[in-house]
């Protein structure tokens, strides 16, 4: 296709409104794509991506009409473009989309009712657009209200892609433990499956006291000062990592006696994804100094936020003149903000995360009991993680497995993902309205897949490409988005 000839296809896909099932094809926009969008950015399934042209609740279709089931989309919280929260988005888009230097109902409302999902003192919050300006001005906080730079961090964090956050996420460090910044102090992931203190017999205690020794470290160091520990209340990038009872408290006991903060990161957790309480930190019995959360807010519309005590958020005062956020706290973000919690309380969708996320739990660990291949299955609510292991006794990881198993639940017309600093941790973090008929869905494919997975049958690498044989592995004819059934091919 000429230059000339490609432009104007751009423009025509470009006005049609979000009709891409009309548009370009798979090839051409998986062309375009690659030619002009940073090589950095993550696609899923490169070697074969998805088309996703729509979703709903916990369902995503491609350009052909195939129903793909969800299984990893923290962010669109309550289902994918569900019709409270569209209808919400559309009327306020139509009337105003301004900055929060306005007085507007929906800012003064939301913040108030936002706020009142928190324990005291936890009262007063900053609107932000993304889990990484979150966390970066939780940073900010911190640090003016402290006076410290040094910042306590978790091996296998992550919280965001800003310097500031990659700077405290060891999780992106490529280079591992010698890309930290000299401000930058790691402990070790309160990890009870594997990890430096898994085997012991009080691992809070233990995993608790090297923080203790990294805020003595900061102390002893003339040229140091502490500003604050922060750690996603359950780990997710980091393998879906469920810290023991009592660590938090005893940390955060560390940190405050030193005079650091304590940040509580629930981007990826919050909003009542455990079933149990709204934020994650809440079973560990803490009440964070500062909380950052984020994804679930919106939807998948950008919104974020911080949310701490009057003292902390006062002392932004000593380090500018004024907080202002261009799209922060905007009308639109706000009702949108607003209709999610409208349906997570209308739809009682804690009440759904406990019973479906313990149908699933329970599930996994009947399959577990079936092949050896599935080290531990872990997890709260609607946040699980299933960890793979070639061996149950040396828990030596197999992230190839993993992978070809990601790939093989694909083609079968599930979504999952594979995280963890070994790679072979299957994350399962659905859209909240997730149901017991389509955890037994998962649980049925996941339990085929598996059987399907002799040696013989893992995939070899070939002159740098992926090949596998699919000849265990059967395919599902799954409903297309009018209903009907339509016919499938296991891709290679």
């Amino acid at each position: 296709m000429s230059e000339v000839n490609e432009m104007q296809t751009v423009k025509d896909v470009g006005s049609q409104n979000g009709l891409l099932e009309e548009g370009l094809t798979k090839e051409e926009s998986f062309r375009l794509r690659e030619a002009h969008l940073a090589s950095a950015t993550t696609l899923y399934f490169r070697e074969n991506p998805l088309k996703i042209v729509r979703g709903f609740k916990q369902y995503l279709f491609d350009e052909e009409g195939n129903q793909y089931l969800d299984c990893i989309n923290n962010v669109a919280h309550v289902g994918h473009c569900h019709p409270i929260v569209t209808e919400a988005a559309c009327q306020q888009i139509s009337q105003l989309y301004t900055n929060s230097r306005y007085l507007h109902d929906h800012l003064s409302t939301y913040v108030y009712r936002l706020t009142h999902l928190f324990p005291n003192p936890l009262e007063v919050c900053f609107l932000t657009n993304s889990g990484s300006e979150a966390n970066d001005l939780a940073l900010q906080l911190a640090k003016a209200h402290t006076g410290g730079r040094d910042v306590i961090t978790i091996d296998g964090a992550y919280h965001g892609h800003l310097q500031s956050c990659l700077d405290i996420s060891p999780f992106k460090w490529r280079g591992g433990i010698k890309e930290k910044p000299e401000y930058t102090h790691v402990v070790s992931s309160p990890n009870v499956y594997r990890g430096t203190h898994a085997q012991s017999s009080n691992p809070a205690h233990d995993y608790a006291l090297e923080v203790k020794k990294a805020v003595d470290d900061i102390a002893n160091d003339k040229n140091r000062k502490l500003s604050a520990f922060i750690m996603e209340s359950l780990q997710s990038c980091g393998g879906q990592v469920l810290p023991p009872p009592g660590y938090m408290a005893q940390a955060f006991s560390y940190v405050r006696d030193a005079g650091g903060v304590c940040i509580a990161d629930e981007v990826q957790v919050g909003f009542g994804r455990i079933g149990t309480h709204y934020w994650a930190f809440e079973p560990q019995g803490v009440v964070p100094d500062i909380v950052t959360i984020g994804k679930p807010m919106g939807n998948g519309h950008p919104v974020s936020g911080v949310v701490t005590t009057r003292a902390i958020a006062e002392s932004y005062w000593k380090i500018a003149d004024g907080y202002f956020n261009t799209f922060g706290g905007n009308p639109v973000s706000c009702a949108i903000a607003h209709a999610v919690l409208d349906v997570i309380e209308e739809e009682n969708l804690l009440k759904n995360a406990i019973d479906v996320g313990k149908h699933t739990l329970n599930g996994f660990k009947r399959l577990m009991e079936k092949y050896p291949l599935i080290g531990d299955v872990r997890g709260q609510g609607l946040f699980l993680g299933i960890e793979l292991v070639k061996d149950r006794q040396s828990k030596e990881p197999a992230p190839e497995e993993s992978n070809e198993i990601y790939r093989r639940m694909k083609n079968r017309f599930i979504i999952i993902s594979v995280e963890g600093p070994d790679k072979n941790v299957i994350k399962f973090k659905p859209p909240m309205c997730f149901s017991r008929s389509d955890a037994d869905h998962l649980l049925q494919v996941f339990d085929e897949v598996l059987a399907s997975l002799p040696t013989a049958d893992m995939p070899v690498k070939v002159s740098g490409k992926i090949f596998t044989i699919f000849k265990d592995c059967p395919t599902n004819q799954p409903p297309s988005s009018n209903g009907n059934s339509v016919s499938t091919r296991a891709v290679v």
